[in-house]
């Protein structure tokens, strides 16, 4: 997925935990972050809590998790902006992420999109 977005223009950091994901968004051109709920340090309400959005456009979830209660619960929560499931397209995913960016306040800067999974 990383090398895929990377092919989009996207400046990509990569975590396969959710702790090494969080440290990765605090660098300050992140701003989306699209985080995989079957990570194997935290649950997705922990990382989604602990990830400091003070400087980040948006949040999206990638997941194989398709239970309807699941989406409709984090997506009523402040976190995520959006929820995928997988296995999606890249270019679905690449589209999804440029509209979240055209949703959020224009900034300067390059964009990082840090993927966690």
């Amino acid at each position: 997925m990383g090398r895929d977005l990377t092919e989009r223009a996207h400046a990509v950091r990569t975590a396969g935990t959710a702790l090494d994901g969080i440290r990765e968004v605090n660098h300050p051109s992140a701003r989306v972050i699209v985080l995989d709920l079957g990570l194997p340090d935290l649950t997705a309400g922990q990382a989604l809590k602990d990830d400091p959005r003070d400087h980040r456009d948006a949040g999206l979830v990638a997941t194989a998790r398709d239970e309807e209660a699941e989406i409709i619960r984090l997506l009523q929560t402040p976190e995520p902006d959006d929820y995928v499931v997988k296995a999606v397209l890249w270019r679905h995913l690449a589209a999804r992420i440029s509209a979240l960016l055209r949703r959020a306040a224009p900034q300067g800067g390059a964009v990082v999109l840090s993927v966690a999974g």
